[in-house]
């Protein structure tokens, strides 16, 4: 039988049980339908700074495929092509073999270390402004701005009834986007295909079907990226917002609302000064709200999914002009001048006093920190820029220095060798002689260290010759089957180790390949 005590503390029990299931029953979904946002035009340099880039990356994007580059008269004149039939990568200049793929991991490492720089100097600057996500957004935004208007008119007709008018507009909307999306898929397939020929199979229907799906995929992908999910590619789908914190520290600057300064808030900023009252910059207006195409409040702080865009430092600067107040309430700030300007707001007292941050005549006081191009040049910085700029230069090093003439061989391996009517000995090989430039070239085949050493072509009658001459098309692998002869007694080991050497004819270039000559012992 249980006393008060333990009676009480069942019921206690019990009572927290039947909390914890009520609890249960209104806990909110793991999954939350996405809100649709509708950000406002910004008017400001940030915002003419995207609308030039935005400008930039796409011309480069849809242009790029149709530029020349002249090679001579045997290789593609196309300035970028990826030509996966014939394993070759062609960037204006320079030509990329299949064995070269090392430039690629080197470039990719370079974008890396230099999304690292950007991000330790000035936050999310390429989610604010090159990403293809934000790029291709604005102009997704561009497009429904144009054809259904301005924010409160889009809140408005999404929220109407559906009409004729209603429909029209969502119809021309998405076709527009849809044309956006195709031209998008199509640009990409002709980084891999001779464009104008491939642009005439597209609408002739006469291209490969993989060039269709392909098609097919990306408008597919950019009409649902672009048109619905936005910024839920860059909040869910994107890994760098979460990666970015290991990159910033208290130097980096990243866009920022100054509370020491907006602090305490007030909507009528003329009338609460007139009472006396403690009032900060901001006025409440939540112009820095409505313009964020990531649908945040800049004054929570900073948060996962601000893509530094820099447009509600655009919004709230123009509120500022308008009643009278110094720009930079939202501005780019690193964590240690926030932290300072903090300690002159508050002052002796717990909360902020914008009567600390001003003097008399209503300027701002001289201790407080501005944000200048000083701080991006500090030790993690340096590093960076050290290591992008070794990769790259050693990267053109290489590049410059580079052999255009190769030889590969592989040596029979069933016989070994074979013994000839005249007392010679014979060894089979393949070998591969590769001509990586966009000229035909005549080469000359010998041999070295294999005294006595003689070649002759396989399906060839010839005799045996110590020197072959070689006629190699250009941008090509030229495949030749080799029988190499020599005299036992000539011989200094079994096997003994020679050289197979290729050389130009003008003697520009000599590419040499190790084998091994086998013989009874």
């Amino acid at each position: 039988m249980l006393d008060d005590k333990d009676t009480n503390s069942q019921k206690g029990i019990d009572r927290f049980d039947v909390e914890a299931v009520n609890s249960a029953k209104v806990r909110e979904p793991l999954y939350a339908a996405r809100k649709k946002i509708f950000p406002k035009r910004a008017k400001g340099s940030f915002r003419r700074l995207k609308w030039i880039l935005m400008f930039l990356t796409l011309a480069v994007y849809y242009i790029t495929p149709w530029l020349k580059w002249d090679r001579g008269e045997y290789v593609t004149d196309q300035a970028v092509l990826i030509d996966l039939a014939n394993r070759r990568f062609f960037f204006f200049w320079i030509e990329i073999w299949p064995q070269e793929f090392y430039y690629i991991a080197g470039l990719l490492v370079m974008a890396g270390i230099g999304l690292f720089l950007i991000t330790s100097t000035v936050g999310r600057a390429w989610c604010g402004y090159t990403c293809p996500q934000t790029v291709w957004v604005d102009l997704f935004m561009a497009v429904e701005r144009a054809i259904e208007g301005e924010r409160n008119a889009r809140i408005k007709l999404d929220a109407a009834p559906w009409s004729l008018s209603k429909i029209v507009k969502r119809i021309s909307k998405h076709i527009v986007w849809l044309l956006v999306a195709i031209s998008t898929g199509g640009a990409w397939v002709f980084y891999f295909a001779d464009a104008p020929q491939l642009a005439r199979d597209l609408v002739n229907f006469e291209a490969a079907p993989a060039a269709y799906i392909t098609i097919a995929v990306l408008t597919a992908f950019t009409y649902i990226f672009g048109g619905f999910m936005r910024e839920q590619v860059c909040t869910y789908m994107c890994p760098w917002p979460r990666i970015q914190a290991a990159m910033l520290d208290e130097h980096s600057a990243t866009v920022t609302y100054n509370d020491w300064r907006g602090e305490p808030r007030n909507r009528h900023m003329k009338k609460a000064i007139a009472e006396g009252k403690i009032v900060g910059d901001c006025i409440e207006c939540n112009a820095c709200v409505v313009v964020c195409p990531m649908g945040i409040d800049i004054r929570d702080g900073n948060q996962l999914e601000c893509i530094t865009c820099a447009l509600c430092i655009d919004a709230c600067d123009d509120v500022m002009g308008k009643i009278g107040r110094e720009k930079g309430l939202i501005s780019y700030t690193t964590l240690n001048d926030y932290n300072d300007n903090v300690a002159v707001a508050v002052g002796d007292g717990d909360t902020y006093n914008p009567k600390n941050i001003r003097t008399k005549d209503g300027n701002f006081v001289s201790t407080l920190k501005h944000s200048n191009w000083k701080t991006i040049i500090r030790p993690r910085t340096i590093l960076y820029a050290g290591v992008l700029a070794a990769i790259g230069f050693g990267m053109l090093y290489v590049l410059n220095t580079r052999d255009r003439l190769a030889v590969n061989l592989l040596h029979d391996r069933n016989p070994l060798f074979v013994l000839l009517s005249d007392g010679s000995v014979s060894n089979g090989f393949d070998v591969k002689i590769l001509n990586m430039t966009p000229e035909p070239r005549t080469v000359t085949m010998s041999l070295e260290g294999l005294d006595g050493g003689t070649i002759r072509l396989a399906g060839h009658q010839s005799d045996p010759l110590e020197t072959l001459t070689i006629e190699i098309d250009p941008d090509q692998v030229q495949p030749v089957r080799l029988y190499i002869h020599a005299d036992p007694d000539d011989l200094l080991s079994v096997p003994q180790t020679f050289y197979v050497v290729v050389s130009d004819v003008d003697g520009s270039e000599t590419a040499t390949a190790k084998a091994i000559f086998e013989a009874p012992k």
